[in-house]
């Protein structure tokens, strides 16, 4: 996400942009439902029901595609905060089981459910993670992983700490953008104004302008687990909207 540079190197330069926030659907193979089992007394006891995602809601969970076995759970603190927790969760044959929790970054001022370009916020909802990229080589990337100088990222963020690195690995969120390009590729299914770049990228100690910012280990583990064939998505916003 492109973070805050010095006001005139953020506004100069269009790849900063592209670049941060200016859907959706995994593999352990599920199995049939359990049928009820008689216990020694004779009694049928139904099975347990499938274990959902800690934190969501029943609109937030529906709207997760049945076919997708990988979520991206993205937790904000607040509305307009901009910190957040990032976990991985997989779907199994008895429900979704959590990753580990890592701490990460959004957007200056929070969340939004109509982003719009410029506004600080990051993007509400549930999104199709289709293809990467970064400035380094691929570390072992499931997605296309399309490697570019493009991914340079010079200047400071908000907190005057420096961007160098926050593009090394990015996982293009599918947030107004077309599915099967770079992250780099500037087309923009719902008009510029809305934004777009829109991030899972390295952490620089700071707000974003609209990704989402982990370390550059989580990003890794990352990129070598999220597989096309699970139908990643992201699901991102504060708690409270996620609960609902």
């Amino acid at each position: 996400m492109i973070h805050r540079r010095t006001a005139v190197a953020l506004l100069a330069s269009p790849l900063l942009l592209t670049g941060c926030g200016g859907g959706a659907e995994a593999t352990e193979r599920r199995t049939p439902p359990t049928p009820p089992v008689p216990t020694p007394t004779g009694r049928i006891e139904a099975p347990q029901a499938p274990q959902g995602i800690p934190g969501l809601g029943t609109a937030r969970s529906a709207a997760i595609p049945e076919r997708c076995e990988q979520a991206v759970v993205v937790t904000g603190r607040g509305k307009d905060s901009d910190r957040c927790t990032v976990v991985l969760h997989r779907r199994t044959a008895t429900g979704w089981q959590a990753g580990a929790a890592w701490p990460g970054h959004n957007a200056l001022r929070g969340w939004s459910p109509h982003h719009m370009g410029g506004d600080l916020r990051s993007p509400l909802g549930v999104y199709t993670l289709s293809d990467a990229g970064g400035l380094l080589p691929d570390p072992g990337s499931r997605l296309p992983y399309h490697r570019s100088r493009g991914f340079h990222s010079p200047g400071t963020g908000f907190e005057g700490e420096p961007l160098d690195g926050a593009f090394d690995y990015v996982i293009a969120i599918d947030y107004n953008r077309r599915p099967g390009t770079s992250p780099l590729d500037w087309t923009r299914p719902l008009g510029p104004s809305r934004g777009g770049g829109v991030w899972l990228h390295v952490d620089h100690g700071g707000p974003t302008h609209g990704c989402v910012s982990v370390a550059k280990a989580h990003m890794r583990d990352l990129l070598r687990t999220l597989d096309p064939a699970r139908h990643p998505v992201v699901v991102m916003g504060y708690a409270d909207w996620l609960a609902r």
